[in-house]
């Protein structure tokens, strides 16, 4: 007799009982995103980065991301309507841009991390080599997309430290889309 263990709700076709079908690899970049009053990023004991009210955004590069995951993960966190807009009074109504805050992204490839057993495995994380080049361009985009004195980051590679006070808690995941080959249809391994 098999039994789903997972996080996310049952696909409608799945009955107890049944053996569970299998599952497609992940295989987009991957942003954890936490509404902040405050947040900082301390390495061997000296904060490198700090910012005030806004986003804290841990980033798990995959080894198959693209320019094209960059660019998504940016606009959508970007425009994510997490925070209230004063005048109206209405709530989850304006983004990080629109209330002027900051964005403090922490790259961390354990958001790829896989249980064997008791032990994690990181084989799906983009590679330290490509992946150091590849978040330097991402936190380039943001600084972009929006204003570069508003964007900060951790230390690549380091042992870091993360502190923050959560707004709320508001906390959002978001994945890049899957790849699509050629004829525009959404790739299924």
């Amino acid at each position: 007799m098999y039994y789903y263990y997972c996080l996310s709700p049952l696909p409608p076709s799945a009955t107890i009982g049944t053996k569970p079908k299998r599952t497609l690899p992940i295989r987009a970049m991957r942003a954890v995103v936490q509404r902040v009053a405050s947040a900082s990023v301390e390495v061997e004991g000296r904060t490198v980065s700090a910012i005030g009210p806004g986003l804290l955004v841990l980033v798990g590069l995959h080894e198959s991301d693209s320019g094209s995951d960059a660019e998504y993960i940016c606009r959508k966190v970007l425009n994510m309507r997490l925070f209230t807009n004063e005048s109206s009074g209405r709530g989850w109504d304006q983004n990080v841009m629109q209330k002027n805050y900051e964005v403090l992204l922490v790259s961390q490839f354990t958001l790829y991390g896989i249980l064997k057993g008791n032990k994690p495995d990181f084989h799906v994380a983009m590679a330290p080599d490509k992946a150091k080049p590849f978040y330097a361009s991402l936190v380039e985009s943001f600084g972009k997309s929006y204003k570069p004195d508003a964007i900060k980051d951790g230390v690549f590679g380091a042992m870091m430290k993360v502190n923050l006070v959560n707004d709320g808690p508001v906390t959002m995941q978001i994945d890049s889309p899957s790849p699509k080959n050629s004829n525009g249809v959404t790739e299924e391994s």
